[in-house]
């Protein structure tokens, strides 16, 4: 019938709008670990870690937000968000690709087995699940709809284990190695306020 929507897809409309409704309330709170972050000083050398780090986070839930909302539309063909959400798959896993690199380019800090595993490699299976699924989706589309699913769910919740490292870390970390510029800079004008005030010193018994 002309106009009804994909029955595939709207068997799985409940569970989207919960995924896509979890990654937006997800989205929000990285907003707020951010600002968790920005308000302790840290050194310039802190802007790839947020990069390597935490952005990622947000994209996984940005992804699993967008990815959602394509297969909640009322498509009447499967073809078209085959093709949406198969470049969308597409682009993270190449986005992971880059984030890997830049793991490696890390001089400050040098990421461990675990970081490796969850905010690379977990990651960039999820995106190949997902473009998989997506590709599938015209020739298989029962067995494509679990994978996309299962792409999906699996970024939330690397997303949410990520945020938590990001915010225990911070909270745990000793802050003499979290804002040495800071602190650096602190000492700089201590430094400079006896010159000022010499005269004063020299006369104190």
């Amino acid at each position: 019938m002309p106009g009804t929507p994909s029955p595939f897809l709207n068997a799985w409309s409940s569970f989207y709008v919960m995924a896509g409704s979890s990654a937006a309330s997800l989205t929000g709170l990285m907003f707020v670990v951010i600002t968790l972050v920005m308000r302790i000083q840290r050194s310039r050398r802190s802007d790839d870690g947020i990069a390597t780090f935490s952005t990622p986070t947000v994209m996984h839930f940005a992804a699993v937000l967008f990815i959602s909302a394509n297969l909640c539309a009322p498509w009447q063909r499967l073809i078209h968000p085959s093709i949406i959400v198969g470049v969308s798959g597409l682009f993270g896993v190449i986005y992971m690709c880059r984030i890997m690199y830049r793991t490696k380019q890390l001089r400050e800090y040098v990421a461990d087995v675990e970081d490796w595993v969850w905010y690379n490699l977990f990651p960039l299976l999820a995106y190949a699940l997902i473009f998989a699924g997506a590709v599938g989706l015209m020739i298989v589309p029962g067995i494509s709809m679990f994978a996309l699913g299962g792409g999906a769910v699996s970024l939330l919740f690397i997303g949410i284990r990520n945020a938590w490292d990001v915010v225990t870390f911070i909270a745990t970390a000793d802050p003499e190695t979290l804002a040495p510029a800071s602190r650096e800079s602190t000492q700089g004008a201590r430094g400079t306020a006896p010159e000022q005030s010499g005269d004063n010193e020299v006369n104190e018994p």
